[in-house]
């Protein structure tokens, strides 16, 4: 499945989930809408129309007296109408609220209309008391039977709107509560869509970035958990990644090859061309004049120069083809810093520059380290120490010991170095913008071998420097370095801390 494709199916699935809580509150929303147009044509219509049923047998009621008092055709009217806007009444009453009692009403209004003709002819012919003593014997029990069957119809109703209204508020609730377990439902499938969206795309980033920046330092052995296999565009990118990767790592294999077959093929002709110029100096092939013999001394320098460049040329190729080992054995910390101050006090005295070495009380008697190693990490340091401090100035070699390790930190009074270029001094044939005050360049390799040599021994060096004020290396190394121990490309780009 492509990328395109799960984020389609993403998209549609969390859209799908936000529609669910809609379509339930849309459900809910039109059973309460029906249960209340129910009411409304109903109870709320039967309401109305007992209302209307009261104010009629109210007028009946008064109409009663007026069919005694003054006995006419009209009064007469008038009476019957009610009766018949009456029993109108209760049949749609009746109709409506399906209420037995009503079907009472319909009578009781029948034998008021059969009694209407005979109290109307006794009150025409003027025998009044007997037409009131069937209006009180027939007539007003009727209308009180009719308003008494209305009262408890009225109440009915009420009883049955406030059960309604009851439903109305149950079934309110009911909607609020699906709705909000619906809302929820589809909050949490949105978001574990989103997880599953977001961990498919983002491992496989992050995957592909820790590989990138493994290749960016120089690790092309950096393996991916992402399947190449995958049908997909991260597929199709480990599996680039890995071509990539592997025709760097042949083209570095081939590199380090070629270099150490041109420095070992070097060695031989610049170790010659060294033995006839000592031969000639010595004056092995006859005299040499005094301006030939500067020259030959010139030619001398650079000969060892090119020397020094193969010879380092070999240990960076060694480092990286992992060849290199550490000749570990004992040696005594006392004589070692000895003979490293014998070693510079004359470098000291030509450049005019003060040269200190401070050894704290605490250090151990002896340290399991490889003696020429060390040897070659300290003079490269305290060499560009010299090389970059001007005359009057200071370079101090502080060695302290520290929970198992020996501290050294060697500080020079130079031009310092940009703090912009120090995370890279350690990478190969890397010179900071400071080469011109010494008035010598160098390769550019020394502190790459010095880095190699100090991680095969498990420490760490690190390096502080401000322009104009001077640079510090802080070299911690273990008092007990276990081995056998190889010596292992430094990583570039960064420092050892």
């Amino acid at each position: 499945m492509t990328l395109r494709v799960r984020l389609a199916i993403a998209i549609a699935a969390i859209a799908l989930a936000l529609v669910a809580p809609l379509l339930v509150s849309a459900r809910s929303l039109r059973e309460l809408s029906s249960d209340t147009a129910s009411l409304r044509d109903r109870e709320f219509a039967a309401t109305l129309i007992l209302g209307r049923m009261r104010a009629s047998a109210q007028e009946v009621s008064q109409r009663t007296e007026l069919l005694t008092l003054f006995p006419s055709d009209t009064t007469r009217s008038a009476f019957l109408a009610r009766l018949t806007t009456l029993e109108a009444g209760a049949d749609t009453l009746q109709h409506l609220t399906g209420s037995a009692g009503l079907l009472r009403i319909r009578t009781t209004l029948d034998a008021l209309r059969e009694a209407t003709p005979s109290v109307y002819e006794l009150a025409r012919q003027g025998r009044t008391a007997q037409a009131d003593s069937l209006v009180d014997k027939v007539m007003r029990p009727a209308i009180a039977d009719v308003q008494r069957m209305l009262e408890v119809t009225e109440a009915t109703l009420q009883d049955r709107m406030r059960e309604a209204v009851l439903g109305f508020g149950a079934l309110s609730s009911e909607a609020r509560r699906w709705s909000a377990l619906a809302l929820g439902a589809a909050a949490l499938l949105a978001l574990l869509i989103a997880i599953w969206l977001g961990r498919s795309i983002t491992n496989p980033l992050d995957e592909l970035d820790r590989g990138m920046r493994a290749v960016a330092d120089g690790d092309f052995t950096h393996h991916l958990h992402v399947v190449a296999s995958r049908r997909d565009e991260f597929g199709r990118l480990a599996a680039s990644y890995r071509s990539m990767a592997s025709q760097l790592r042949e083209l570095d294999r081939l590199k380090a090859e070629f270099i150490s077959v041109a420095s070992h093929d070097l060695n031989t002709p610049i170790n010659v061309i060294g033995g006839y110029l000592q031969l000639l100096q010595e004056g092995v092939y006859g005299d040499v004049t005094p301006r030939q013999r500067e020259i030959l001394h010139t030619l001398g320098a650079q000969s060892k120069q090119l020397s020094r460049l193969v010879r380092q040329l070999l240990d960076v190729s060694r480092f990286e083809a992992g060849g290199g080992k550490l000749e570990l054995r004992p040696l005594k910390l006392a004589a070692f810093f000895t003979e490293l101050e014998r070693a510079f006090r004359v470098l000291a005295l030509q450049r005019d520059v003060l040269f200190l070495v401070h050894r704290d009380a605490s250090l151990p008697l002896e340290a399991n380290w490889d003696l020429e190693r060390i040897n070659e990490v300290l003079g490269n340091i305290l060499s560009n120490a010299f090389k970059f401090t001007p005359k009057g100035g200071t370079v101090e070699l502080t060695a302290s010991a520290e929970n198992g390790h020996v501290r050294l930190v060697a500080r020079d009074t130079g031009a310092g170095i940009p703090a912009n270029q120090l995370p890279y001094i350690f990478e190969k044939f890397y010179q900071a913008d400071n080469q011109e005050v010494s008035g010598i360049r160098g390769t550019g390799l020394g502190l790459a071998i010095a880095k190699g040599i100090i991680a095969a021994h498990g420490g760490t060096i690190s390096v502080d420097s401000q322009i104009g004020m001077g640079t510090t290396f802080t070299i911690v190394l273990p008092v007990r370095v276990s081995g056998p121990r190889r010596l292992t490309p430094p990583v570039p780009g960064s420092t050892l801390t």
